[in-house]
């Protein structure tokens, strides 16, 4: 299932963790050289050409609760959980319902789920602390992606790739700013996380940052678009409300921005949705088939 942890939250662990907090002014300048530093240390990004990738005004239906089955909605894009659809059968027919919609694998790439198929393939030294309201699920030592971790989430790509999945949704990719049990570091999130997107680029799918606010200067130009959960119940989709980081950077470089929300009424958010060209729905906690968009279809 999806996880939530406010941006909000991350920006304030990630400036205690770089500085010691002294004017605004020195502060700002801090964070961006520190941001600096672990951006150069990153490899290169690796090219997709050819990969699908959403338009910035794209229809869409994000449902992992359970796959969607006919009659599909008229969307251009669908969103489902990767296991449950990984022998194709749904993605192809979902694809055949309505050519060129692109269809995205999600899967966890920051926990260890005891419910999945490739479960026993965790080694204990990569399992962290339990996930607060998240039964079966403990963090990962995500710094392990040059050895046994980066097989299980190459093993996954190869999953998403098999079943037809045009982009991949890799969630938890935030576990830095979170009580992992691990020590890690925005330097160990961004190699981790660049690391992604090289591996889903190079098996011909693209990807979406998953939340991960703070790191959006690092990583936009190894990520093809964004998916956020509550930016605008939290005061923080975009640069003006931050200062550094914003979901309208993503725009501004011509990649689709994916936005829901599931307390606030559409009347406080879409507005400011559309305004900012975000592609934003209004969606129940257990991500079902139940949708309210804030444009078009």
């Amino acid at each position: 299932m999806h996880k939530i942890f406010s941006a909000a939250v991350a920006a304030v662990a990630l400036l205690a963790v770089l500085l010691p907090a002294p004017a605004h002014a020195a502060r700002d300048e801090r964070v961006a050289s520190a941001a600096a530093t672990q951006a150069a240390a990153l490899p290169a990004p690796v090219p997709c050409e050819g990969c699908w990738r959403p338009a910035l005004n794209t229809s869409w239906q994000w449902q992992l609760d359970s796959p969607p089955t006919k009659p599909f909605l008229d969307v251009q894009m669908y969103d489902i959980d990767g296991f449950e659809a990984r022998d194709g059968v749904v993605v192809k027919a979902l694809k055949a319902a309505k050519p060129g919609r692109g269809v995205v694998c999600y899967i966890s790439a920051g926990s260890y789920e005891n419910w999945r198929p490739d479960a026993r393939s965790f080694p204990a030294a990569v399992l962290g602390k339990k996930l607060d309201g998240w039964p079966g699920e403990r963090w990962l030592d995500i710094r392990q992606y040059k050895g046994p971790l980066g097989k299980i989430m190459e093993a996954r790509l190869d999953m998403c790739k098999k079943a037809g999945f045009d982009a991949v949704e890799p969630d938890l990719i935030d576990g830095y700013v979170n009580d992992t049990g691990f020590p890690l570091t925005g330097a160990d999130q961004l190699a981790y996380n660049a690391w992604l997107a090289n591996e889903a680029h190079e098996r011909g799918m693209s990807i979406a940052l998953k939340n991960d606010v703070t790191q959006i200067p690092q990583l936009l130009p190894y990520y093809d678009f964004a998916l956020n959960e509550e930016c605008w119940a939290n005061d923080e989709c975009t640069t003006a409300q931050n200062g550094r980081y914003g979901y309208d950077q993503f725009v501004k470089a011509g990649k689709a921005v994916f936005q829901v929300e599931y307390e606030l009424p559409v009347g406080e958010f879409c507005a400011r949705s559309n305004a900012q060209n975000f592609n934003s729905l209004l969606k129940n906690w257990d991500l079902d088939a139940k949708r309210v968009p804030c444009r078009g279809k």
